[in-house]
C-alpha cells in the first residue's frame, strides 16, 4: 500500500501568480508540469530555482541532449521510478 503523500501537488491550472510562469514553461516544453515542480510549488522561489537549474543541467552544453534524456531515464528506471 502507498501511503498518501504528505505534501498534496499543486495543480497547474489553478496555481497562484507567482507559480505561473514556471508552470507554463514547462507546458510549454514537456506538454506537462513534473510532479516535482507541482509539491516544489508551495514555495515557489523553489520551484523557480529548481527550474533554471534543471534547464542548465539538462539543456545544451558539452553532453548531447539525447544523451542527457537517455541518462535520466536509466535512472529513473533503476530506482524504480514510476515515470
Amino acid at each position: 500500500m502507498i501511503p498518501e503523500p504528505r505534501l498534496i501537488r499543486i495543480d497547474p491550472a489553478q496555481a497562484p501568480e507567482t507559480l505561473r510562469p514556471t508552470f507554463d514553461a514547462f507546458v510549454r516544453d514537456r506538454g506537462r508540469v513534473p510532479n516535482l515542480f507541482q509539491v516544489t510549488g508551495h514555495a515557489p522561489r523553489v520551484a523557480e530555482s529548481m527550474a533554471t537549474h534543471l534547464g542548465v543541467v539538462m539543456g545544451v552544453g558539452e553532453v548531447p541532449l539525447l544523451l542527457k534524456e537517455l541518462l535520466s531515464v536509466q535512472v529513473s528506471r533503476i530506482n524504480v521510478c514510476d515515470y
